[in-house]
């Protein structure tokens, strides 16, 4: 179980950590004025600033006691958390595995994995639909619209 005040404050610490990169970034974009006008990170400069702003109020409703939410003891159950952790676990990994596999191969695997292993589909549905999901992905941006997508680690060492 997850408490309502632990939820607050990783949320807190994971858009202040966010708008942190955000006000960092902004600095290689350049911030102020110059001869054209805004430099191109004055916006996203104060966007972070006001993400960090709105996080560190966050951190502080959600460390302080007070008869906000972050005194409800429970906020996400066991089953609560295995079903967020059903649709957060294979998005990482596919997220993760794009580098290395690719796109295509990631994108399948992905699909595969929120139909079949909950079992939502059957077998061979999600097979078929794995199937065809890198390859409207292959139609759609390297022929239509001419984009290539990451191929990965593995088809490059195979020089694909």
């Amino acid at each position: 179980m997850v408490s309502r005040r632990a939820l607050e404050i990783a949320t807190a610490i994971l858009t202040g950590g966010f708008g942190v990169a955000v006000v960092v970034s902004s600095f290689d974009n350049g911030i102020g004025w110059s001869a054209a006008g805004v430099d191109a990170g004055t916006f996203p400069f104060l966007t972070g600033v006001i993400i960090v702003a709105g996080s560190l109020y966050n951190l502080a409703r959600g460390v302080l006691p007070g008869g906000t939410l972050a005194s409800v003891p429970v906020a996400i159950t066991g089953i609560e958390l295995r079903r967020l952790a059903g649709l957060f676990v294979p998005a990482a990994l596919f997220v993760a595995l794009i580098p290395i596999v690719g796109m295509y191969v990631a994108s399948a695997g992905y699909v595969f994995a929120v139909l079949a292993l909950p079992r939502h589909q059957s077998l061979l549905r999600s097979l078929a639909m794995a199937s065809a999901t890198p390859l409207a992905l292959y139609v759609v941006f390297e022929r239509m619209f001419q984009v290539t997508l990451p191929h990965g680690a593995l088809a490059a060492a195979a020089g694909l």
